[in-house]
């Protein structure tokens, strides 16, 4: 203030107009960001540290697996509260039990954009390198091996067979029903799995093992792109070691890290997730009269925790695409008809578009059924 008013007569008014447009301009530009951070959505990653208390995980050359994907986790974490719009959700913070099912709960109660799993693999040679799983049947008897490891841990847990309904990490017959829960979330987890691979080759230079499909029992019942990660065998003398160290497992959580920012990048360029813009379109709205059998088909075409503005430009091409929500999820179906001819050439048509796993649903008075049953339906 003393200075002001001693140089008031040496300042020039041309001066003081110039300070006032900077501090304008100044308070303007931290409105408009602080605006944009409120409104921007918010995109939420669960971190799951496999293992944990009284399940070791694979103890290869004498490490920890429970500490080592806890560690990793918890340095991704740490990277990615830095970053605006983004919140992290943790399965485990410390040392201990978590069940499978419980994991998956977690996940879906933060209404997760995505669930990233972190593990470290094993094996009775001196295999080496970084993977990806995404849940699907597996193509071959070693990728059942690694769901079977994983999913061994339900032993460990009490009533698992009610739990589980009678799932079996050692039939794999088994795993057929645990595919059909995440198939609607598979292409969006295997991009995100594609990913976090191009990053571990692009940013580490591991040995690329690529994105694969396997039975893994914590994948099962998340309601969002879901992906488990091996980020290394611990069996292997050296890569045991490497992941073992501050150093590898700093490597390892910063380029899980840049792959989950890429995937939320490219997620949000393709896909508007903005509630406020979402109005039906008449084509939505079906009356009842158009349809006066009691049972429709409709083809589901995907699911999302978040609301997407059906616009064809988000659905590949397709035009009358309805969305309904059921519990957390937003379900998104390609035509209704009364007709199960006329739901198979419109599931031809989706197929044909890229959603090569639609399907046809059936319902009653509303209510969802089986297929066979509408089909047997006098």
């Amino acid at each position: 203030m003393n200075f002001f008013m001693s140089n008031r007569h040496s300042v020039s008014k041309p001066f003081f107009i110039a300070l006032l447009g900077v501090l304008f301009l100044l308070t303007i530009s931290s409105f408009l960001a602080f605006k944009n951070q409120a409104t921007d959505p918010v995109f939420t990653v669960v971190l799951d540290a496999g293992h944990g208390g009284k399940d070791p995980g694979n103890r290869g050359n004498g490490y920890y697996e429970k500490k080592i994907a806890l560690n990793i986790a918890l340095k991704i974490g740490e990277k990615l509260k830095k970053v605006p719009g983004v919140k992290v959700v943790y399965t485990r913070t410390k040392d201990h039990f978590v069940p499978l099912n419980t994991r998956a709960s977690i996940a879906n109660k933060a209404k997760a954009d995505l669930f990233v799993s972190i593990h470290c693999d094993a094996h009775n040679s001196n295999a080496y390198g970084a993977g990806t799983f995404v849940l699907g049947l597996h193509e071959n008897n070693r990728n059942f091996r690694i769901a079977q490891k994983e999913n061994s841990v339900i032993f460990l847990e009490k009533d698992y067979e009610q739990k589980y309904d009678g799932f079996d990490p050692n039939n794999p017959e088994s795993v057929i029903s645990l595919v059909l829960m995440q198939e609607e979330y598979l292409d969006q987890s295997i991009e995100a799995a594609a990913v976090i691979q191009e990053s571990f080759v692009k940013n580490l230079n591991r040995k690329d093992r690529t994105v694969k499909q396997a039975g893994f029992l914590v994948l099962r019942n998340t309601y969002m792109p879901s992906v488990l990660v091996e980020t290394g065998f611990l069996t292997n003398k050296r890569e045991g070691a490497y992941l073992n160290s501050s150093k590898g497992q700093r490597d390892i959580a910063t380029a899980i890290t840049k792959a989950i920012l890429n995937y939320k990048n490219r997620l949000h360029q393709t896909i508007s997730t903005d509630d406020t813009k979402i109005t039906p379109q008449p084509e939505q709205i079906l009356s009842k009269s158009e349809y006066p059998s009691e049972i429709l088909f409709k083809i589901q075409i995907a699911a999302s925790t978040k609301k997407v503005e059906t616009k064809p430009y988000n659905f590949k091409g397709l035009n009358h695409v309805a969305v309904e929500k059921k519990g957390v999820l937003y379900r998104y179906y390609y035509g209704t008809t009364d007709s199960y001819e006329k739901a198979k050439k419109l599931h031809k048509e989706a197929v044909e578009k890229g959603y090569s796993k639609s399907f046809v649903k059936a319902f009653k008075n509303g209510k969802e059924i089986k297929l066979s049953q509408a089909l047997n339906s006098d």
